[in-house]
């Protein structure tokens, strides 16, 4: 296993960590919109105190890098979210490999609506989202329930933010199955017998 480790551009801040296969793809995505998708092998193995490498170039000074993915699994799709509850998931083959350092292409399109992009997450049908904000409200969605879109749209809305509030936290968890009733007392018992 192989590690991958993301600093922020703006003030070379440790960002996030992620473990790779020495052949996952990696992306990252800026709040400005955009995102990048390249091969890990364009990044050489380093020290653990070396600067790194550049894997993508800012839009403008007040741009920063809010994620990144460690992509293994190609059937997988991406998920942004902004920070004023619009979402959307596309699929990966939306967003063409290339070269790290480059400007990438647009995720998610920002307006005043949207606000900036928040988060990145790599999803599959068999995830749900929990989704918090800053005033301490927290949803629990399943992903299949928002429909693939175009890389280029602006995403549905998935929470309702009030005036002054924003996103402070997305996270991808394992759907719960559900379960079904059983009798205590006669475990073997059918649950149309349990009620009859």
């Amino acid at each position: 296993m192989e590690s991958t480790r993301l600093l922020s551009e703006k003030d070379d801040e440790l960002l996030e960590a992620k473990l790779t296969t020495g052949e996952s793809q990696v992306m990252l995505a800026l709040k400005s919109g955009k995102a990048i998708r390249f091969e890990e092998s364009k990044t050489r193995p380093m020290g653990r105190n070396a600067s790194g490498v550049r894997g993508i170039t800012l839009a403008h000074a007040k741009d920063e890098v809010i994620g990144m993915i460690s992509v293994d699994d190609m059937e997988s799709e991406i998920l942004v979210v902004s920070e004023k509850g619009y979402g959307k998931r596309s699929s990966l083959e939306d967003y063409r490999i290339t070269n790290r350092g480059g400007k990438g292409v647009k995720t998610i399109s920002i307006t005043d609506k949207t606000g900036n992009l928040v988060a990145v997450k790599n999803v599959s049908d068999a995830d749900d989202l929990m989704i918090i904000n800053k005033s301490g409200i927290a949803i629990r969605m399943a992903v299949d329930s928002l429909r693939v879109m175009g890389r280029a749209t602006q995403g549905v809305r998935l929470i309702n933010i009030r005036e002054g509030d924003a996103i402070a936290a997305v996270a991808k968890v394992f759907k719960e199955e559900e379960t079904e009733d059983v009798d205590v007392e006669n475990p073997d018992a059918s649950s149309e017998e349990t009620e009859s």
